[in-house]
């Protein structure tokens, strides 16, 4: 017994075989608990509906946070004083936060983007003067393809404080097209035009309202008239075209005028 107690109050550097020793056994306890509450921590958010990359955030986190703990307690058990540890790891992550404000805050925005969930990958949107179809949404940034084929990086941050417009979240949108006809032109037969147009244009649906068209203003030169009528959103743009086309023939077949601004110069002769 004093041979085993002898060994393990034998000095390796500053610490003890047996200081060293109970640090190994505290280590190995933690990294097998930590291993346990990691697998079931995974199986928990397996079964939420959180967003992918954020479970992989969070589950990064609690296991930065569980290895910390577990490197202080390991010191602790060493005979190291802790607190100095700690404030040297809070000094240098003060240090390191304001080196990196900026990717803090887009990392940030992206958590939030995740948890709030504004817009998926595939929805078309409109967010910092950006237009386009999410293709991917990240911890720093979201990227964005243009209808021009352009992929746009925008960061996190920009997107958050910015207005955020989603075209694609709801299964319907409603198509409005203002158009201008003459004066002379009674106004029930350009309403007649116009909803002829909707009808003959096969895309537009009765539901949630029927199609709608009304005097809007009343201009210097012209009535300004709005088309309203709802499509299925996918073919938004498809049904936005078509009918501006239609309204054109319609308008033509029914002997009305459209308007345009235009310039009248009278000479005078002296």
């Amino acid at each position: 017994m004093e041979k085993l107690q002898s060994i393990l109050n034998y000095s390796v550097g500053s610490f003890t075989v047996g200081k060293i020793f109970e640090a190994v056994i505290v280590f190995v306890i933690c990294y097998f608990l930590i291993r346990i509450i990691m697998k079931v921590l995974k199986r928990v958010l397996g079964k939420t509906s959180l967003d992918a990359t954020l479970s992989k955030i969070i589950t990064a986190v609690i296991k930065f946070i569980l290895c910390f703990i577990t490197a202080i307690i390991v010191i602790d058990t060493l005979g190291v004083s802790a607190t100095s540890l700690v404030a040297a790891f809070s000094v240098v992550g003060l240090a390191a936060s304001l080196a990196v404000q900026d990717s803090l805050s887009n990392l940030a925005s992206g958590i939030m983007i995740l948890v709030t969930k504004p817009f998926k990958i595939g929805d078309y949107v409109e967010a910092d003067g950006v237009t386009g179809t999410v293709m991917m949404t990240g911890l720093i940034h979201t990227r964005i393809k243009a209808i021009d084929n352009k992929v746009i990086y925008v960061p996190n941050s920009k997107i958050i404080a910015a207005k955020i417009v989603n075209y694609t979240s709801q299964e319907k949108r409603r198509v409005d097209i203002e158009i201008s006809a003459s004066y002379d032109a009674p106004i029930e037969k350009v309403r007649k035009a116009l909803l002829e147009a909707v009808e003959n244009t096969d895309m537009f649906l009765d539901d949630p309202e029927k199609p709608f068209a009304a005097v809007l203003s009343y201009d210097d030169s012209s009535i300004k008239y709005v088309v309203r009528a709802w499509v299925e959103t996918p073919k938004y743009w498809d049904a936005h075209f078509a009918l501006m086309e239609r309204i054109k023939t319609e308008f033509d077949n029914a002997g009305i005028e459209m308007t345009y601004n235009h310039l009248n110069v009278h000479l005078i002769d002296k």
